[in-house]
């Protein structure tokens, strides 16, 4: 039996200006989580890490935070395959 090779795992990192007071990081939060292929999203202030399957692109997770009002200066994207045991 041949096991399928397991999905990317990417990791995108944002640097985000426009971010005063936490509900800004809630509002990015609930924005970021919206977007299709999202499995997680750590959100503070200025910063967001979002982990996702790939299907994410950095221009719609910039939309997405531009939406809570924030603007997305800077994005670093991490692809990674998760080992097979």
């Amino acid at each position: 039996m041949t096991v399928p090779p397991p999905a990317p795992r990417v990791v995108t990192t944002l640097v985000i200006r426009g971010m005063p007071a936490v509900h800004a990081v809630r509002a990015v939060f609930t924005a970021l989580t919206a977007v299709e292929g999202i499995a997680s999203a750590d959100v503070s202030l200025g910063r967001a890490v979002v982990e996702h399957d790939g299907r994410a692109t950095p221009e719609q997770l910039a939309a997405a935070v531009a939406l809570a009002g924030c603007e997305v200066t800077e994005w670093r994207e991490e692809r990674r395959r998760l080992p097979t045991l």
